[in-house]
């Protein structure tokens, strides 16, 4: 599989005309990718929305090679963006979480996408007196910070 996905990524930032590097990491819970490029804007978009694109694509690709048996989760970042954001995204959830025990009001959040909303529920569930829910459907699907 990393064969696949290294071909495919070489011919994607071949297309785009982009200089950069690539390492792939198969680990137990995923494969992970991590893109070095010269204008990573390029590749993470608009909030990060070509980024999530490009991971949709090598997911897809990693699914009709793995034939759904055993398949992993493929992870792309770009120039650490993905883990910057992560890292800023737990921190806010931290506080979101702590204002809502204080207020005892829950919070409703703006759309975010699921990998974004996944963060936020791994930070929330990690805190006592709080619980987290995800509504809405689609590009309008949010989370709401509730006290338990």
């Amino acid at each position: 599989m990393e064969e696949k996905v290294s071909e495919v990524l070489e011919n994607i930032l071949g297309h785009l005309g982009l200089e950069g590097s690539f390492e792939i990491e198969e680990k137990e819970d995923g494969v992970f990718i991590s893109i070095d490029a010269e204008d990573p804007g390029i590749l993470i978009g608009r909030n990060g929305e070509t980024l999530a694109s490009l991971q949709l694509i090598l997911n897809l690709i990693a699914s009709r090679q793995m034939g759904g048996e055993n398949q992993k989760r493929v992870i792309v970042d770009v120039s650490s963006w993905r883990k910057s954001k992560e890292e800023e995204l737990a921190h806010k959830a931290g506080d979101w979480a702590v204002k809502v025990i204080e207020t005892k009001e829950p919070m409703e959040l703006l759309p975010m996408p699921a990998w974004q909303r996944r963060i936020v529920h791994m930070t929330v569930e990690k805190t006592a007196g709080v619980k987290s829910e995800s509504i809405g459907e689609g590009s309008e699907r949010r989370l709401v910070i509730s006290p338990e």
